[in-house]
């Protein structure tokens, strides 16, 4: 099994471990029964709208909610608006559901919500509905140069 982000990972000589699971559905609440891993500890990646043809990935547990205007704020931008399906889909070549920060068909900049760090390991999609990648949240941040900022509320 191999998908454009797990050769990005190899590339990049970063280590992870497949996780499989039957998908049903698209969430990081049903990637987490599925797996048995905790949904905090399950992140999402979203794409995000910052306005003038400009997006960014966001990462967040998946017990959280994107905060649009912190985002805007971290990017400085007037508004931030969650990307369309279509668009999602045609800039990171992905799925939506199996939409992964790494090996995107464009590169976007990426911001981690920072409390991601407290974990030892957390799970993120590894580019394909219904495989994921248990990975230190370090190492996410290494393979993607992403910032971290606080960018989540509830």
């Amino acid at each position: 099994m191999s998908t454009r982000a797990i050769q990005h990972l190899k590339r990049k000589d970063v280590s992870f471990e497949l996780v499989k699971f039957e998908h049903e559905e698209k969430g990081a609440a049903f990637a987490a029964r599925a797996t048995g891993f905790p949904l905090d500890r399950t992140v999402k990646t979203l794409v995000v709208d910052l306005g003038g043809r400009n997006y960014c990935l966001a990462l967040l547990p998946g017990d959280r909610q994107l905060d649009l205007k912190q985002l805007a704020q971290v990017f400085a931008v007037k508004r931030a608006a969650m990307a369309d399906t279509a668009t999602a889909e045609r800039l990171t070549g992905y799925l939506v559901g199996g939409i992964s920060p790494f090996g995107t068909k464009q590169a976007l900049p990426s911001v981690m919500e920072k409390r991601i760090r407290e974990y030892a390991e957390v799970l993120i999609n590894a580019g394909q509905r219904g495989v994921m990648l248990k990975m230190a949240p370090e190492d996410i941040v290494k393979a993607l140069g992403c910032r971290l900022e606080s960018i989540s509320k509830g």
